[in-house]
C-alpha cells in the first residue's frame, strides 16, 4: 500500500491542539459525570459544521450524558473507518491546573492529568478540524464514549448498528507512539461474601466460625501474580470483621483474573470459585460468588486491515511499528466484541491513573500526524 499522508499539522495546528488538551484536561470529568467535557466536545464539533447523535446510553451506564457520535462525509465509494475516543477519567484526587515544563504537561496538584483519555480527544477534534476544512479522503466516524473507566460500560451500551465504519481506532494505550495492540485480555471480577458465626474470642472462640480465616484460607489457596505468559490474577480487595474481641461473622473479597487465551481466563475463575466453597466448607461456613466478565479479549492479525493500515500511517511519518500485547482493556474490546475490527494505538502518555501522569508536547503532535496519516492510509490502493 502507498501511503500518500495528509501534511502535517501546521504551527497554527499544533498550537490550537494544545490549547484543547489543556482545556480539556481542566474540565473535571470522572466517569459518570462526563457533561461538562461532552458539550465542550459537542460544541467544537458543530462548530464545524457536524451533526451530533447523543445515544440512550445514559440510562445503562449512569452517566449524566450518552456517548456522542459525529460523522464527516468521504467522497462516493469510499470507506468509513471509526475514530474513538473515550471523555472519562478515573476519580481526581485533586483539581487539575496543567503545567508545561520542558515539553512535558502535568499537572500542577496531586492529582491526575486526565491525558488518559483527553490526549486522544483533543487529536481527533484536531484532526476532525483539518477533515472538515480540507475534505476528507474517506468517509471518518467520530465516537466519544463514557464511563470506559467503568469496565468499558459506555462503549458496550452502545448500538453499533448505525455506523458505516469498516474498521477503526481508539488511542488509548499508555505507552511509547509506534506500539500497536493486537492482542487485549478476557477480564473476570469474582465477588465472594463469607458467613459465618460470630462468637466472643476470648471466651467462647469455639462457639464461632470465622469467615475471615475462611477467606483468608482460600486465598492462600489461589496462585496469584503472573501464572503464565498470557494470564494473570490478583485479589483487590478485602474487608470484614467488627473487632478485634469478635470472631468475624463476614468477609467480602474481590478478586480478578485476565488472559489473552478466553478459555484459560474461564479455567481461572472457575479455579477460583472451587477454593473459595471448599475453604468455606471446610470452616462450616457460607459463602455466595459472583462472577462477571466484564470484557471479552481479541487478538488482530498483523494483516489485517486495520492493522496493516495503522502500520502504514507509522512508516509514513518515520516510526516503525511494533506489535504489542496488553493485559489492559479499552473501548477496542467492546468494539470487537460487537464485530468492528478496532485497534487500540498508544498516544505516549505516561502513568495513565497517576498523580504524576503527564504528556509531553511532542506526543501530543506525533499523534495528530498519526491520526492524519491513518485517515490517509485508509484510502483504497
Amino acid at each position: 500500500m502507498t501511503v500518500r499522508p495528509l501534511q502535517s499539522a501546521s504551527t497554527a495546528e499544533r498550537e490550537r491542539l494544545l490549547d484543547d488538551f489543556i482545556r480539556l484536561c481542566e474540565i473535571e470529568s470522572p466517569s459518570r459525570n462526563e457533561r461538562a467535557v461532552a458539550d465542550a466536545v459537542r460544541a467544537e464539533l458543530e462548530g464545524l459544521g457536524l451533526h451530533v447523535e447523543e445515544d440512550g446510553s445514559a440510562s445503562d451506564t449512569g452517566s449524566n450524558v450518552g456517548n456522542l457520535l459525529a460523522r464527516i462525509e468521504g467522497p462516493e465509494g469510499a470507506r468509513t473507518i471509526l475514530l474513538c475516543a473515550h471523555l472519562d477519567t478515573v476519580p481526581l484526587a485533586g483539581p487539575v491546573e496543567v503545567t508545561r515544563e520542558n515539553g512535558v504537561l502535568s499537572n500542577r496538584y496531586d492529582a491526575i492529568l486526565g491525558a488518559d483519555n483527553k490526549a486522544a480527544v483533543a487529536t481527533i477534534l484536531a484532526a476532525a478540524r483539518r477533515l472538515t476544512a480540507e475534505g476528507a479522503p474517506v468517509g471518518v466516524e467520530l465516537l466519544f464514549t463514557t464511563c470506559e473507566e467503568q469496565a468499558l460500560a459506555g462503549a458496550k451500551a452502545f448500538d453499533p448498528a448505525g455506523l458505516r465504519s469498516e474498521f477503526g481506532y481508539v488511542f488509548d494505550h499508555a505507552s511509547p507512539i509506534g506500539e500497536l495492540v493486537t492482542a487485549s485480555p478476557t477480564y473476570y471480577r469474582l465477588e465472594a461474601a463469607f458467613r459465618g458465626k460470630a462468637a466472643h474470642a476470648g471466651i467462647r472462640p469455639e462457639a464461632g466460625h470465622n469467615a475471615i480465616v475462611a477467606a483468608a484460607r482460600a486465598i492462600a489457596a489461589i496462585q496469584m501474580g503472573r501464572l503464565d505468559e498470557y494470564t494473570t490474577a490478583n485479589v483487590g480487595q478485602i474487608e470484614g470483621g467488627t473487632a478485634a474481641n469478635v470472631v468475624a461473622e463476614r468477609c467480602r473479597v474481590v478478586l480478578e483474573t485476565r488472559s489473552l487465551d478466553d478459555a484459560r481466563a474461564g479455567e481461572v475463575v472457575s479455579s477460583m470459585v472451587d477454593a473459595f466453597s471448599e475453604s468455606a466448607s471446610d470452616l462450616e461456613c457460607d459463602v455466595e460468588t459472583a462472577v462477571e466478565r466484564l470484557f471479552r479479549g481479541y487478538r488482530l492479525a498483523r494483516t489485517a486491515p486495520v492493522t496493516e493500515v495503522a502500520a502504514e500511517a507509522l512508516r509514513s511519518i518515520d516510526i516503525e511499528p511494533v506489535y504489542i500485547n496488553t493485559g489492559g482493556g479499552s473501548d477496542a474490546n467492546a468494539l470487537v466484541a460487537a464485530d468492528l475490527p478496532v485497534l487500540n494505538i498508544a498516544n505516549g502518555t505516561e502513568g495513565n491513573h497517576q498523580p504524576d501522569e503527564s504528556v509531553t508536547v511532542d506526543a501530543l503532535e506525533t499523534t495528530l500526524d498519526l491520526t492524519l496519516a491513518i485517515v490517509a492510509a485508509s484510502v483504497r490502493a
